[in-house]
């Protein structure tokens, strides 16, 4: 069984929007909302914590970069900043990206939470405390 090459080391140059010597910043291929941006580590690491400082630092650089550029184009009213690290946090391409992922006012009924509702179950912390 031969194994899938992996998708982020061999993307065409068309579909990166930024990068630097270190990583780049691709629009997600499913976007969960208009502007999702990946940012990418150029070197093939499955995870965050594998990466050295000066990769962080790319990364957080061209995070800080996208998060600028979706700002003047899509005017979003704020971002959910996402690592699935290991199948079991749900990571599908075993090589680390980053989401930044626009939000928009209205776009689920109650946005409260954010991340947390991965385990749907451990989300909602806060209705028993309210009244």
């Amino acid at each position: 069984m031969t194994e899938k090459p992996c998708p982020f080391c061999t993307l065409p140059q068309d579909r990166i929007v930024d990068q630097n010597d270190l990583a780049m910043a691709i629009r997600d291929g499913f976007p969960v909302s208009p502007g999702h941006t990946l940012v990418i580590p150029k070197r093939h690491v499955g995870s965050f914590f594998e990466l050295g400082e000066e990769e962080v630092q790319a990364m957080m650089g061209l995070l800080k970069k996208a998060k600028a550029n979706l700002d003047k184009k899509f005017n979003p009213d704020s971002y959910n900043i996402g690592v699935n690290d290991g199948p079991q946090a749900g990571q599908t391409v075993p090589h680390v990206h980053m989401h930044l992922i626009p939000r928009y006012q209205g776009d689920v009924q109650d946005p409260r939470g954010g991340v947390r509702w991965l385990i749907p179950e451990k989300a909602d912390y806060w209705s028993d405390r309210e009244g």
